[in-house]
C-alpha cells in the first residue's frame, strides 16, 4: 500500500518532544512520527493488550466505582488521607 500524508496538529511541548527523539535517533520527525503512530495502532500493542484487561476486569466486576477513587485521590496530601480503595 502507497504511504498517504497526513496533517497531525501537535502542541508545542509534543512538537519539542518529538524533534528532539527524531534528532538524537538520527531519524526524520515525519518517519518517527510514522512508527509511533503505526506501533500505537498495531492490535498487539501494550496498549491494546492492557485496554482489552481493563475491560475484561470490569465485565467480571473487578472495577472501582469512580466516586471511591475520586475520593481517594481528593485525600492525597491531606492529614486524613484515605487507603487505596478496593
Amino acid at each position: 500500500m502507497a504511504d498517504a500524508p497526513i496533517i497531525v496538529h501537535l502542541d508545542t511541548e509534543a512538537q519539542t518532544r518529538l524533534t528532539a527523539l527524531a534528532e538524537a535517533r538520527q531519524q526524520p520527525v515525519e518517519d518517527l512520527a510514522a512508527e509511533v503512530l503505526a506501533s500505537y495502532l498495531a492490535p498487539e500493542s501494550w496498549e491494546h493488550r492492557h485496554i482489552h484487561a481493563g475491560l475484561a476486569e470490569l465485565e467480571a466486576g473487578k472495577g472501582v466505582p469512580h466516586e471511591q477513587v475520586a475520593a481517594w485521590l481528593d485525600s492525597w496530601g491531606t492529614d486524613s488521607e484515605l487507603p487505596v480503595p478496593k
